[in-house]
């Protein structure tokens, strides 16, 4: 009897069944497209604004989003004595700026903010202008469009993100607050649960 040195079949099979279950496993942690990263900021965003709304319950302080929908970055804000400060907690970034091919789209609750509705022209009352060399001095910070108040409630919003040049509602996903302190997370073309789409 001759013996063969070398690797049995199974031996084999067993090193190639490895092998994919690696390559798999790192390929799935790598975002494949646009609409990955889309559902990734989506879901960092709904997790830091849970984690607010829980830290403005216990500490008492109130804090704020500020989105830029045409530099496509939010800020999140606390209230100090000083007003609207970028936010100082370790585990989250007091700004975050997305990727070029990722779009913003902020809407707040109840088209209370619609050009329609307004009293007056925007700027006819206060012209930043006219105070821009004031605001230069001291570069102010802006304050929040969405507030998250110490009570458990926040300003009602839906803030949307989705890959450049397409659909907010059939592409993005969204994360919605409403006035009660609930925080929704929708995926694209998901609508709220009451069968409507409006959530304020």
């Amino acid at each position: 009897m001759q013996k063969h040195h070398g690797f049995t079949l199974i031996e084999i099979l067993l090193v190639l069944v490895l092998l994919s279950l690696t390559a798999v496993a790192v390929i799935a942690t790598l975002p494949t497209s646009q609409k990955d990263l889309s559902k990734q900021y989506a879901q960092s965003f709904f997790q830091r604004l849970q984690l607010l709304n829980e830290e403005a319950v216990l500490s008492g302080k109130d804090f704020g989003v500020r989105v830029d929908d045409a530099k496509s970055t939010y800020a999140l804000l606390s209230l100090t004595q000083d007003g609207w400060q970028p936010l100082e907690l370790k585990q989250i970034p007091s700004e975050t700026k997305l990727e070029d091919d990722i779009a913003l789209q902020l809407d707040l609750g109840g088209g209370a903010w619609d050009d329609d509705d307004r009293l007056f022209e925007p700027g006819s009352l206060f012209d930043e202008d006219m105070f821009a060399e004031e605001e230069s001095e001291e570069k102010k910070v802006k304050p929040p469009q969405v507030f998250i108040f110490s009570s458990a409630e926040l300003t009602p919003f839906i803030l949307s993100f989705f890959p450049q040049n397409e659909d907010a509602f059939n592409d993005g996903w969204r994360v919605i607050g409403k006035e009660t302190g609930e925080i929704l997370l929708l995926a694209p073309g998901e609508e709220v649960e009451d069968g409507t789409n409006a959530p304020f």
